[in-house]
């Protein structure tokens, strides 16, 4: 593992196991992994992260992971880079296919430029706002909401350190394809994207990319082909912080008897987005995955 410090290895090892887990694992089962004691993985994760792996287990569980690693770059590296083993291969594969880089996350996204741009799209009956952020490599923020204002405020959270520059203009093409995207059709134009995150939330994302528009998959057939069977619920949890609205479409997510769970963007327009798209959705809804 490079130039990491005994301690970074033991973190990097646990923590791409709870990541790859969608949340806390048995610390003997962790010590296991780092090949440690208990006492020296809790003693390790102080050290690194300032937390112990449980409460680090629980961060990913509820998607606060990232958090604790801003300003960790030798940390944050390896775990959202997944350079080791297999996780590596498939990372890269996932690069290729979904637009995925498998590079650093950047805490903030220190010293990059982002662009955006802010449009009016029309989801069924319900008129929204569509935010689109992107870096040099592809988009790495598409988030919807009925305030513009609220939208760009949480994507100067996510990106605390960047630059960020509103651009109609160069996202013409992009608001459009999002637009089209809204209606249920197709776009002209593809929308490449640069988004973070462990290598299995790279794996749901890019079979949720795989749903034909007009088709809909449960979160346990999401999980038997991503060859993770047990692992529905992290296939919620994946849905749940996917940065990409419409681009990775999870509001093709469905429970298994096809009513539909909560969507982070509001039941409401999963429900619109799947009747644009031409898809008989059950009556029923509820918002347990």
């Amino acid at each position: 593992m490079a130039a990491f410090t005994i301690a970074q290895q033991r973190v990097l090892l646990a923590t791409s196991a709870m990541h790859d887990a969608g949340g806390p694992l048995p610390a003997s089962q962790l010590a296991r992994l780092a090949h440690c004691s208990d006492r020296q993985l809790t003693r390790s994760f102080r050290e690194v992260l300032d937390v112990t792996p449980h409460d680090y287990g629980q961060a990913v569980r509820t998607g606060r992971a990232r958090e604790l690693l801003r300003d960790r770059a030798s940390v944050i590296d390896a775990v959202f880079d997944a350079s080791y083993g297999s996780t590596r291969g498939f990372y890269e594969e996932a690069g290729r296919r979904l637009g995925m880089p498998p590079r650093e996350f950047v805490a903030g996204a220190s010293g990059h430029v982002l662009t955006w741009s802010v449009a009016d799209v029309r989801i069924g009956d319900h008129p929204r706002h569509v935010i689109a952020v992107a870096s040099d490599n592809g988009l790495c923020a598409v988030r919807l909401g009925s305030d513009a204002d609220e939208l760009l405020a949480e994507v100067v959270a996510d990106f605390p350190k960047a630059e960020l520059v509103r651009d109609d203009d160069q996202f013409a093409d992009v608001m459009a394809a999002l637009a089209a995207l809204a209606r249920g059709q197709a776009p002209q134009h593809e929308l490449p994207v640069d988004v973070q995150g462990t290598a299995f939330q790279a794996k749901v994302w890019q079979a949720i990319v795989d749903i034909p528009p007009g088709q809909t998959r449960s979160y346990a057939e999401i999980a038997d082909a991503i060859g993770s069977p047990a692992a529905v619920r992290a296939v919620g949890r994946a849905c749940a912080t996917n940065s990409v609205a419409l681009v990775v479409p999870c509001h093709r997510v469905v429970k298994s008897d096809g009513s539909l769970s909560g969507y982070r963007w509001g039941i409401e327009l999963k429900a619109a987005l799947l009747r644009a798209e031409g898809r008989d959705i059950a009556e029923q809804t509820t918002m347990v995955v």
